[in-house]
């Protein structure tokens, strides 16, 4: 158990230096946290209101983190920070219906292309196919990978439905079967498709999610620019989630 662990298990509820202590060391993993996420968004969004939800976020995770169960109090902290700030975002609507149907019809573009010319596709031909020059074409596709998958599109809506969810995919207890068998299909799914991605998009999918990493610092290892990763992530997440709804784990 980290000493953060073991000061979190001890934690009085009204020892707020302690408190205030954790959330000063892990203020920097908010900060990291809502940059990797402000890259997709429109300059519109203010990153330090995000930051304001990814410490209120943290604060929730200092309170309900059991270190009885068997995750570590980084990975709790972090599925609470990336949590709390993409339901602001969801809240706030900031993409707006006409923006969504354009996502949506992005990825059935992109799923019909490839079925019918049995490959990867190019960006121009998807644009083609939506009636969109390249900038639209490319605004668009970063948006669509704001948020991999959302808790309505596997089914759950309501508050209780999302908190055992969550419970169940930061290791709960188990009671919830139905819940541990969506994560468990999610990420055995996830886990095949991504290795069955084009190599660039592999890497930068590992890179981001598994390893952490900024956009700027993939694009530095692959020596490529930020904005052709980003480019790369969108088009891989896309992928994705049409791999993930063909499997009916997302719904249509």
């Amino acid at each position: 158990m980290s000493l953060v662990e073991t000061q979190i298990k001890t934690l009085d509820k009204q020892d707020y230096t302690m408190r205030n202590q954790i959330i000063t060391e892990y203020l920097p993993y908010v900060n990291r946290i809502v940059n990797r996420i402000a890259t997709h968004l429109p300059p519109s969004v203010e990153t330090d209101d995000l930051v304001n939800v990814g410490i209120i976020g943290l604060i929730q995770a200092i309170e309900r983190y059991d270190p009885t169960r068997d995750n570590k109090f980084m990975t709790y902290a972090v599925f609470r920070i990336k949590g709390a700030v993409l339901s602001e975002l969801r809240s706030r609507d900031f993409l707006g219906r006409t923006t969504r149907k354009k996502i949506r019809n992005l990825e059935k573009a992109y799923l019909k292309l490839e079925q019918k010319l049995g490959r990867e596709v190019e960006d121009q031909e998807v644009a083609d196919e939506m009636n969109m020059d390249l900038d639209q074409f490319y605004q668009v596709k970063r948006m669509s990978s704001i948020s991999f998958v959302s808790f309505e599109e596997i089914g759950y809506t309501t508050k209780a439905e999302k908190e055992t969810f969550l419970s169940s995919l930061l290791g709960g207890d188990g009671r919830d079967a139905l819940s541990l068998t969506t994560v468990k299909e999610i990420k055995a799914t996830l886990a095949q498709h991504i290795e069955q991605l084009p190599e660039k998009e592999r890497l930068v999918i590992s890179m981001y999610y598994s390893d952490e990493m900024t956009m700027k610092e993939i694009g530095k290892v692959l020596d490529i620019t930020e904005s052709r990763v980003s480019q790369i992530h969108s088009q891989a997440v896309i992928r994705l989630r049409n791999k993930l709804r063909k499997e009916g784990l997302l719904e249509n």
